[in-house]
């Protein structure tokens, strides 16, 4: 198979020849995108680099990480190519890794491959305190509102992709910013395309991060909302239905009004100081622990649906 490397390029000028340099010659091509770098990384790459694999794409205004995948990814279908990968040119994605995410893809094991700096409990000593609590509670969060519950690390950004699940995937419509993996993860539980982590080492050299994480965590936690309400509603009740389309909504109902009742009598004997009549009390906490176990019971059901029959396969065999 034909594999192409995507390398967004956005002030990278210091390292993008080095990563450049190290892919191997298991990839067929390799598309650099300026993203309107204001250090002309991509005139850098077409006067230094000698590789004839590379391509280097322009955007004339920034687009985000995600707008310059996505030109990435349009190049290399336009090409034909197989599988695509996408590589970050700060030298932090080790790309003699390549073959690893490749092979889950080229063994039908997977439609998609994602780095995990997690997976190594000593590598993650060398992970910033800050940017590890960050990353885990930003899985647990995408784990939810994504559906792929076996899947750590979301905003890792080394990723490889089959083309027949490229193809089906709404550019339009992905988040082209920070956001842009988290939500590729949800497009692709859309799709019922099986994702596959794969084990890499945390690297941090003298790079910048642009990524300002006060001014997205906001925008981050509605996106994810958004993509949970939008995931329940297309594989529990438009696309399929089950036993976990009522018990969400049965749980939710129950846990909230035995709460609101609860908080009733419970305002009510402060003000009175009459202490609250232990029927009142199972009132309350029934609903409540009925309502928890309804809630408990789904996420069971969604764990277990995680996607396990590759996409690209399914397709082929449809032909």
């Amino acid at each position: 198979m034909d594999v192409a490397v995507v390398i967004p390029s956005y002030k990278v000028c210091t390292s993008i020849l080095e990563v450049l340099g190290q892919i191997g010659r298991e990839v067929t091509k390799i598309y650099v995108v300026d993203d309107a770098c204001p250090d002309g990384s991509g005139r850098l790459v077409e006067n230094q680099c000698v590789d004839r694999r590379v391509a280097v794409l322009y955007h004339s205004d920034n687009q985000g990480v995600g707008g310059a995948v996505i030109t990435g990814y349009r190049a290399a279908l336009a090409d034909n190519m197989d599988i695509i990968v996408k590589v970050d040119g700060d030298g932090q994605m080790d790309p003699s890794l390549i073959p690893c995410f490749i092979a889950p893809i080229l063994a039908g094991e997977a439609d998609y491959t994602k780095g995990n700096r997690f997976f190594d409990l000593e590598d993650l000593h060398t992970m910033p305190k800050a940017r590890l609590l960050g990353n885990a509670l930003l899985s647990l969060i995408t784990k939810i509102s994504s559906g792929y519950w076996d899947l750590f690390d979301p905003t890792n950004g080394y990723t490889a992709i089959h083309r027949v699940v490229a193809q089906c995937l709404p550019f339009e419509k992905i988040s082209q910013g920070y956001f842009f993996e988290t939500d590729m993860l949800f497009r692709l539980n859309t799709l019922r395309a099986v994702v596959v982590d794969i084990p890499m080492a945390a690297k941090y050299g003298l790079e910048i991060s642009h990524l300002k994480i006060h001014k997205i965590i906001i925008e981050f936690a509605f996106k994810n909302v958004k993509n949970f309400g939008k995931r329940i509603f297309y594989n529990y009740y438009l696309r399929d239905m089950s036993l976990a389309s009522i018990e969400l909504p049965l749980g939710l109902l129950l846990l909230l009004s035995g709460i609101t009742f609860g908080s009733i009598r419970w305002i009510k004997a402060l003000h009175s100081g009459a202490p609250t009549p232990a029927g009142a009390v199972m009132l309350a906490a029934l609903p409540v622990l009925l309502g928890l176990q309804f809630i408990l019971a789904f996420i069971g059901y969604d764990i277990a649906t995680v996607p396990k029959k590759p996409l690209h396969i399914m397709k082929k065999w449809q032909r």
